[in-house]
């Protein structure tokens, strides 16, 4: 009985300590604002720096290999006149033949509020038509140094003529 009692003694502190070193996770909900068409009085944030040779089936205005470097607002809320607390500065890539696919890889820099100086970086497939997508967390700075997790990607509004967009970002991280 002595060493029933020793064993979960044990055990239980082994539990206590992995809880005790086990990251905490983090959650935060920011909104990236991609711009491709400037429109009065908001400037573009996303510019097309290569064209591709193929249009995509049933896209008009995208191709195979249409390349855009980034430098999007990232917002408290939605809105445009929500507070600016950082910036999506990076590129991403029409990278499928056959669907709305993008490459994806992007610095999100807190310029305002607690994480103020801050990045996670993400490398991500991003299959825009779908509802929601993963990105993967490949890193962080400042307070975010040596973070793991992943974001998930919403479109909150997007506009086909002009190919505008309003993404929500909920990120999920152990740092």
């Amino acid at each position: 009985m002595a060493i029933h009692h020793s064993v979960q003694l044990m055990a239980l502190a082994s539990l206590a300590l992995v809880a005790a070193v086990a990251p905490a996770t983090t959650h935060l909900r920011f909104y990236m604002h991609d711009i491709v068409t400037a429109e009065a009085p908001r400037a573009a944030t996303a510019v097309r720096v290569v064209r591709g040779l193929t249009p995509l089936p049933n896209d008009p205005s995208n191709r195979f290999g249409d390349m855009y470097t980034i430098d999007d607002a990232l917002t408290e809320g939605p809105g445009a006149a929500s507070p600016v607390i950082g910036r999506a500065q990076g590129f991403y890539l029409f990278a499928s033949q056959t669907d709305a696919a993008l490459l994806l890889s992007a610095n999100l820099l807190f310029t305002a509020g607690k994480h103020n100086g801050s990045a996670i970086a993400v490398f991500a497939r991003d299959a825009i038509l779908d509802t929601v997508r993963e990105l993967p967390v490949v890193g962080g700075t400042g307070a975010f140094r040596g973070a793991a997790g992943y974001g998930l990607l919403r479109t909150n509004t997007y506009n086909a003529t002009t190919n505008n967009a309003v993404l929500q970002i909920d990120m999920y991280l152990q740092v």
